[in-house]
């Protein structure tokens, strides 16, 4: 199994935040995780990228168990995140962004003079051309529109070249054309580079334009799980989640 969560609980004095979560992602898929405010999903983000520890329960990436490991060591894994809130360097450069991030995956240190630095050139041009960043190169990370500075992040992340990447609302704030363009990094980075997705988002057009599969959490708990098309069909996900009525 390329990646999978058994029976993950985690207690919050006493809120259920995540109570006894079991899902599985395929690889190369685009896999989404949905359900309301409070449902347990960035919980559940933060238990799988070791930010907070599980009180019962398993992770497994690629038949190894990682649970509770220290975010440095699943990110070694090949496991990368990006964030709900924005997480870049605002005063760098957007180019600088991506070249700290490349040369951080290679181990090496900022170095102006840096061999590394100059050999990694051709791979940071490349990175900011498939995130659709390349006219913005020079700017400074911090100027760019919201839309972007998104786009930016899981560009850094992509450039720890992970395996499995979590997305954490990633067209959270946008403009729907932005959210377009973000979309399409998304299955780009699915097609070019192999990396298999795993996502939380409230926006449910977003979800059925790009998931291969739907899983759906409440109050801690997996409810349901299946394709768009069975996802958008099932009615107590339309009256619950979609906020449909009779």
């Amino acid at each position: 199994m390329f990646f999978a969560i058994k029976d993950l609980r985690k207690w919050f004095g006493g809120v259920k935040a995540v109570n006894g979560i079991t899902l599985s992602v395929n690889k190369g898929e685009i896999c989404s995780v949905i359900g309301p405010n409070g449902a347990g999903k960035t919980t559940l983000f933060n238990l799988i990228t070791g930010f907070i520890k599980p009180d019962s329960g398993e992770v497994t990436f690629l038949d190894e168990k990682i649970t509770g490991k220290h975010p440095k060591i699943i990110t070694e894994r090949g496991i990368a995140r990006s964030f709900q809130i924005v997480n870049i360097f605002p005063r760098l450069s957007v180019y600088e962004n991506v070249m700290v991030a490349i040369l951080a995956q290679r181990g090496k240190s900022w170095n102006l003079l840096s061999r590394a630095r100059i050999y990694a050139r051709e791979e940071c041009l490349q990175l900011l051309e498939s995130i659709g960043l390349s006219e913005q190169s020079q700017m400074v990370a911090g100027q760019l529109s919201h839309g972007n500075q998104k786009r930016l992040e899981v560009g850094l992340a992509l450039a720890m070249k992970p395996k499995l990447l979590l997305l954490d609302e990633p067209t959270a704030g946008m403009a729907v054309e932005e959210k377009a363009g973000v979309l399409a990094t998304v299955r780009q980075m699915t097609q070019e580079q192999g990396c298999t997705i795993f996502l939380c988002e409230h926006d449910m057009r977003v979800i059925f334009e790009v998931s291969d599969t739907v899983w759906v959490v409440h109050n801690g708990q997996v409810v349901t799980h299946g394709t768009v098309a069975e996802i958008r069909g099932n009615e107590m996900v339309r009256k619950i989640y979609l906020g449909e009525k009779n």
